[in-house]
């Protein structure tokens, strides 16, 4: 899979309406054929900094992505929300879905 985690820092006046912002966009990618995830999370150190952790089946799906009509969209309307450049982590990984902890086990 290809797994992607991302850091988006907000400025201050687009901060509450980030996910309003990114709602088309994280709808659409959710509903690609691989698309294996796609979350939106918050810092508890820094308000003005989200978090976006996603996964594609595999290199033909990410490409896929990158490809489409709303990534292209959301390439050029996120960028004013923006206090900087976003930073990623994309990595392939031997990985179809999330794993146990094996360090804690509930239940």
């Amino acid at each position: 899979m290809i797994f992607i985690v991302v850091k988006f820092k907000t400025k201050p006046e687009w901060t509450d309406r980030w996910l309003d912002l990114v709602g088309p966009f994280t709808a659409a990618t959710r509903a690609e054929d691989g698309n294996l995830w796609f979350d939106w999370s918050r810092s508890v150190d820094d308000p003005t900094e989200f978090v976006l952790v996603e996964a594609f089946r595999d290199q033909a799906a990410g490409g896929a992505h990158v490809a489409s009509p709303h990534f292209k969209t959301a390439m050029n309307e996120l960028p004013q929300a923006l206090a900087s450049t976003p930073k990623i982590i994309s990595q392939t990984i031997d990985a179809t879905d999330w794993s146990d902890m094996g360090e804690m086990t509930v239940g």
